[in-house]
Parts: C-alpha cells; sequence; structure tokens
C-alpha cells in the first residue's frame, strides 16, 4: 500500500475527556500532526462541545499545531478567545447563518498572526467560498452534516474537494484542503486522490484500540 501524503489531525471530540491529558499525549505519541478541536454552540449547530478554555488546556498538553474549528454563530466576536487560548488555525463558516462578515473575520484573524481557514456545510455550494478562497490558509469541505460525530461519509463532497484542488492549481494558491467526517482508512485514500492534504478523523482513531496503528493506516504506510 503506498503512503498517503497527508497531514493527520484526531479530532478530540471523539476522545474520552475524562482522561483528557493521556488522551492528548496518546495520539501525539501515535504520529498526529495536528490536533482538531470542534467547537459548537447549540445554535448554528445542534450540540454544544467545549469552548476557549478547554483549547488553552490542550494547549499545555502538547506542541501539536490546534485546528480550531468554530461551529459557532458569531464567529468574530468568539474568535478573538480562541486566539487568546493558543489556536494555530481558526475556521470560520461561510454560512448566512453564521452571521458575520466573512471577510472581515477571516482578516482579523490572519492579522492576529494566526492561520484563517473557512469552511462549507454539505448543503453549501463551491461557489460560495469562491471569493475568499485567494485570502485562506485552510479550506474545509465537510463530508458529514456538522454537529455530530460517528456520521457517514458523503462522497458526492468530493466534487467539492476536487473543485478547491483545480481553483488552488489554476491560481497558484497554497491554502491546505481538509476534510472532516466520517474520514477511515478507505475514505482518507478517497478524500486524498481528489485533493485533500489534511484528514480529520475522530472515531476511526479514538475508537481504535491502539492509535498508533490506525493512523499508520490512514496514512498507507
Amino acid at each position: 500500500m503506498s503512503r498517503i501524503p497527508a497531514i493527520i489531525a484526531p479530532s478530540l471530540l471523539a476522545a474520552d475527556f475524562s482522561k483528557l491529558a493521556e488522551e492528548v499525549r496518546s495520539v501525539e505519541q501515535a504520529g498526529a500532526d495536528w490536533l482538531h478541536l470542534d467547537i459548537m454552540d447549540g445554535h448554528f449547530v445542534d450540540n454544544i462541545s467545549f469552548g476557549p478554555a478547554i483549547v488553552a488546556t490542550v494547549r499545555k498538553l502538547t506542541e501539536l499545531p490546534l485546528d480550531v474549528h468554530l461551529m459557532i454563530a458569531r464567529p468574530d466576536h468568539y474568535a478573538p478567545r480562541f486566539l487568546e487560548a493558543g489556536a494555530n488555525t481558526i475556521t470560520v463558516h461561510v454560512e448566512p447563518e453564521a452571521a458575520h462578515d466573512v471577510g472581515g473575520t477571516l482578516q482579523m484573524i490572519r492579522a492576529a498572526g494566526c492561520r484563517a481557514g473557512l469552511t462549507l456545510n454539505p448543503a453549501t455550494p463551491f461557489s460560495s467560498v469562491e471569493p475568499y478562497l485567494g485570502t485562506l490558509d485552510l479550506l474545509l469541505v465537510m463530508t458529514v452534516h456538522p454537529g455530530f460525530g460517528g456520521q457517514a461519509f458523503r462522497p458526492e463532497m468530493m466534487e467539492k474537494v476536487q473543485a478547491a484542488k483545480e481553483w488552488k492549481e489554476g491560481n497558484g494558491a497554497r491554502f491546505d484542503i481538509e476534510v472532516d467526517g466520517g474520514i477511515n482508512v478507505e475514505t482518507a485514500k478517497l478524500c486524498v486522490e481528489h485533493g485533500a492534504n489534511v484528514l480529520v478523523a475522530g472515531t476511526s482513531i479514538f475508537r481504535s484500540s491502539d492509535y498508533g496503528d490506525a493512523i499508520k493506516q490512514m496514512r498507507g504506510s
């Protein structure tokens, strides 16, 4: 099996929070490249996860880059708290329900010295993010409906990943193309084939008996 050239970002939403420090150390030792932290507010998505205090705690536990995904309304208001908590990348949503000036929020995040990302949900057309692609460090294509872990991967989202790859190559851009939702050994390969280079995986890593083996299998090495 050939090695998949991608960044592996375990999603802490799937971790056992009763032993968070141990979980962070375990995935770091297992070969994780980034840690992905999903922030949910119960408004933009129908679930509530955690806030900047947990991000700050994780920051103290690891030197790995923290990839913070704000699935929240008013990310322009809350982003500074996650910047202070130690995020390396902050990703916000393009959908109108997020209720913010997308361009302004991205600019604010980058001005603070943090990488800025933009997300689109499965129902959102790729055209919604096109005006911002030249200003991004990361584009996150959701391959499930956001808000809950353990959902089935939606292969039709590969059209958006492919479109992002073509735009990136056609415009000489350098943003990462990230996928999140139902990522496992089989779907990881499909995502990379279509142009993704960052794989967020929650259940497939944290529900495995051996994190290192799960990450190794996902890399195809």
